[in-house]
This record gives structure tokens, sequence and C-alpha cells, in this order.
């Protein structure tokens, strides 16, 4: 069958796919925090897992754009914040197998407590954030830009979700007012395939190619106040996101 992976047994049999080998990506991390440390266990582990899903279905990725970046960025020296559209769940191990350098991402306090991916998420040095009331959340926010400003590089999906349709949803301010907070740059992204890939509510893969594109660094204080930073953010993704669909066309 020339296009298994689309149909209901190929659904099927990528489902057991992936409920043996995420355990088995976890322990690997796991075993390997004796001799690595919890962040490089996970980076030298964690990303095979993103290939090995990408190659067994048939969903090529690149990453284009990378030079833009100044050299402090590219070698890990400089702390950033990566922000960028949201369009799959495939989304986040993509993006873990294709920057070069270490980042985590922003997750609610819940994930923490989920077998496997909690622990996964605990040894990546994953920063959770405490929603319950808004002078926790606003106290997770003040520590997790310590965390950055201390050396620590993220991911944030400006969005807050996964977009529907594919094209862009309305900002949310948080990951604009941390990154202000954090005195750290923002590298714009595009993330793009995940659409097609696996949009949302699909139980299936569907073979693609995904292409990541990075643009040039948003200084917070080159910005007179929050608003002007996310409307320029959001044109700079704007423009990736069309790089990046002509890229895979």
């Amino acid at each position: 069958m020339a296009n298994w992976r689309e149909s209901t047994f190929g659904g099927f049999v990528i489902m057991g796919w992936a409920l043996v080998t995420v355990p088995m990506t976890v322990f690997g991390i796991l075993l390997a925090l004796p001799f690595l440390g919890r962040r490089r266990a996970f980076f030298t582990v964690g990303p095979l897992f993103a290939l090995g899903m990408a190659r067994f279905c048939r969903i090529p990725f690149a990453l284009y754009g990378w030079n833009r970046l100044p050299e402090a960025i590219r070698e890990g020296r400089q702390p950033v914040i990566f922000m960028s559209n949201h369009e799959s769940q495939m989304d986040p191990p993509i993006l873990v197998a294709a920057l070069p350098v270490p980042a985590v991402y922003i997750a609610k306090q819940e994930l923490k407590y989920m077998p496997f991916i909690g622990w996964a998420a605990w040894a990546a040095g994953v920063i959770f954030i405490d929603r319950r009331d808004r002078e926790r959340a606003l106290r997770s926010i003040h520590e997790a830009a310590l965390q950055i400003h201390g050396g620590k590089s993220v991911v944030i999906f400006p969005e807050g979700t996964r977009s529907r349709t594919g094209q862009l949803l309305p900002f949310k301010k948080g990951g604009f007012a941390l990154a202000q907070d954090a005195d750290v740059p923002i590298i714009p992204m595009a993330t793009v395939g995940g659409f097609q890939v696996l949009p949302v509510g699909a139980l299936r893969f569907r073979p693609g190619r995904y292409a990541v594109v990075v643009g040039e660094p948003v200084r917070p204080s080159d910005h007179p106040d929050r608003e002007s930073l996310m409307k320029a953010v959001r044109a700079r993704i704007e423009a990736l996101v069309a790089e990046a669909r002509a890229s895979i066309a």
C-alpha cells in the first residue's frame, strides 16, 4: 500500500510505535542522567525520538536562516526566547530535533505529574507555570524570567494554542512580558508543515515536509511598550511563515 501511513491501519501502527518508543526514549534519558546530567541527557537522547518519528512517518524537516543569528546565540552562549507559530502537536518534537541549541518549553504545572512525559520534561528543565490563580502565575513568570536571564533558552508559542485553520491566531501577552522581564532577545520563527502532516483533531499522520525558518533577533529594549514589541514580532513571524511555505511548496 503506497500510502499506508494515511490509512486506519497505518494510524494504529504509528500509535503502537509511539507507545513503545516514548517509554523507551524516557528510560534512555533516565539511564543517561548519572553520566550526562539532566539537560544533556534529554538533549542527547530526546531528539532521537523526533528523528525516528520523522523518518518512520516520512516527515523530512529542514532548518533555514540559522546563520542570520549572532554567533553567541548560535553557540548557545546567549539565552533567547524562540517564538513560533503553532500548527500541530508535531511542532514541539520537530523543534527539539531541529534547533541546534538546547531550548526548553514553558508548560502548565499539571504536565509535571504525567507519567513519562512529565519525567522527560523534568529532565529537560521545562519551566512550569502555575496557572491556578493570578498571583501564582505572576510569581511563576518571574521565576521563569530569572531562569532565562541565568542562561536557559526557551520556546514559546505566542498564540497559546494550535491553529485550527493554519492561519496565525491572536497573540497572548504572557510571553512578551516574560521577554521584557528577562531582558533577552526574541527569535521569531516559523514552523510550517504540521497543519498538513497532523492537523488539530487528526489521528493519522500524512507524509509531508516540515520547514523551520529562523529570523533575526528582536530586542525588547528597542520597543517603547509591549504592544509595539508584539506587533514587530508578529510581522516577522508572518513573513517567515510565507518564506517557510515557499520553501516546501
